[in-house]
């Protein structure tokens, strides 16, 4: 299915595979048109900017045409439902299109990122907010109830114009509007979720200036305190070496962005700030699921989905979900539902790269795992999956040099407690070891189960796979049961 987004300050396309629980885009445009660019001023879409958005969709139609999609849905945000010729131009973007156009009210635009959010995280509680070109929607989420929301005219593009460039005059119709949203403490202490291009490239920009490990901007969270910082450094153009990085269409709307950003922080109080490529495109496609559909766990539907495609064998990767059960209970290291939730995760994922170069199958699985659209996962969930799965392939854990001269699996493990690390190192050599055994095939690990005794970790081996024993499988599962802080026993019969 294809989703059209005709924003204030952008026109974008996006094709899904289709409406699953955690869609994969395979295709993707965006033209920065600025439709919202003189709203504040004359109240009117510019002709430029409506020329630029009817050529954009013209080529969309093609473009899904091309695809053969079979399901277009398209979307307007706050400029055209605002314009005095909005109405012309949704007309003219129906013909050019070839499909209806939904101008959406600032209470749908609202739910739609909710829904959005829903689709990208795991039990979101907090509030979302949605910073577009022309107007800001804000709305509060609790696991799947959606609460108040509100929608405010403080669009970053709309900022520029009704400010006549003017940050300071800017700072004060955001602080006006703000102040009208009453059931906004009901965020303090909750995270906040931030939604749009514009956060988005600021999300970017303070990755490129602190030098951070991952370039994936979904999940990535900012204490509230440097976050606001942050803000501030924009807005006065301080310490800002990687600026030029950011489309010159972003960098003139970035400091409103910033501004707003700062002055809702300030009234909000949340206990996070953190970033969602996942918005009311993903939300449109949230709400056509089913609610079988919707229930399922957002990352683990995705590693599923990615073992059939990638994997010698899903059913293998599933029996490792439960053979490594084993390994934490009982007196075995404790997890939480959470850990639990990753664990599994990394069995799905775990044969992904069988077919690259076995010299290079740890980095492809790191890159590949660490810099995914995965939805339902944190940062730290991620860089747990890929360390786990780059020590399934290299076993004593040895590091690859980048660019900088420092490991790229060294540089993420620095972003992992010592517990988590330690996790990932297990995870990854019971992964390693099972693997050896089964030799990636199903039917077998299912049958020859670990368990505890004493100080022992014993793998069970019954007569019919007693032939699969051998040294370099016990050398992979005494690693394991040393890493256990156990002795390695293999009982066979």
């Amino acid at each position: 299915m294809g989703v059209v987004d005709i924003g204030s300050n952008s026109v974008r396309l996006v094709v899904y595979e289709g409406a699953v629980r955690s869609p994969t885009p395979l295709f993707n445009e965006k033209v920065l048109c600025g439709l919202g660019r003189e709203i504040a001023s004359t109240g009117r879409l510019d002709d430029d900017s409506v020329r630029r958005a009817l050529d954009a969709l013209t080529r969309f139609r093609a473009i899904t045409r091309v695809l053969e999609v079979k399901n277009v849905r398209a979307i307007a945000t706050a400029a055209c439902r605002d314009a005095k010729n909005g109405p012309d131009f949704i007309v003219k973007a129906e013909r050019a299109l070839g499909t209806r156009v939904q101008v959406l009210s600032g209470q749908q635009e609202a739910e739609l990122a909710a829904k959005g959010i829903l689709m990208g995280f795991q039990a979101p509680s907090g509030v979302a907010g949605d910073l577009g070109g022309g107007s800001l929607e804000l709305i509060d989420i609790n696991g799947n109830a959606l609460r108040q929301a509100a929608t405010l005219p403080i669009g970053a593009l709309r900022l520029l114009d009704a400010s006549g460039g003017r940050l300071d005059k800017a700072a004060g119709l955001v602080d006006e509007q703000v102040a009208s949203v009453s059931w906004l403490s009901k965020g303090r202490g909750r995270p906040f979720y931030a939604v749009g291009g514009t956060w988005r490239a600021f999300a970017r920009l303070h990755m490129n200036e602190t030098g951070y490990p991952l370039h994936v901007m979904h999940g990535y969270a900012l204490p509230t305190k440097e976050a606001v910082s942050f803000c501030d450094d924009i807005r006065k153009s301080k310490k800002l070496q990687t600026l030029g990085q950011i489309p010159r269409a972003r960098r003139e709307v970035l400091p409103y962005g910033a501004l707003v950003l700062e002055r809702l922080l300030k009234q909000l109080q949340p206990s996070e700030v953190v970033f969602s490529v996942f918005g009311i495109r993903e939300g449109l496609v949230y709400g056509l699921l089913s609610e079988r559909e919707r229930a399922r766990d957002a990352l683990l539907s995705f590693c599923i989905d990615y073992a059939r495609l990638r994997s010698r064998s899903v059913d293998h990767a599933l029996e490792l979900c439960s053979w490594t059960d084993a390994l934490f209970s009982g007196p075995g290291p404790q997890e939480t539902d959470e850990e639990r939730r990753l664990r599994h995760a990394a069995c799905l994922l775990s044969d992904i790269s069988w077919r690259a170069h076995p010299d290079y199958r740890a980095e492809q699985s790191l890159i590949l795992i660490a810099q995914s659209a995965l939805g339902g996962i944190d940062h730290l969930g991620r860089v747990f999956l890929a360390l786990a799965i780059y020590f399934r392939h290299v076993g004593s854990g040895r590091e690859t040099e980048d660019d900088e001269g420092q490991g790229l699996p060294d540089r993420l493990r620095k972003l992992l407690t010592k517990r988590s690390h330690r996790r990932a190192r297990i995870v990854g050599a019971a992964i390693r070891a099972a693997h050896m055994l089964s030799v990636g095939h199903p039917g077998i690990i299912d049958e020859t189960p670990l368990s505890y005794e004493k100080n022992k970790l014993i793998l069970s081996l019954p007569k019919a796979h007693a032939s699969l024993d051998g040294e370099r499988v016990r050398r992979r599962f005494a690693t394991l049961a040393g890493l256990l802080e156990r002795e390695l026993e293999v009982r066979v019969g």
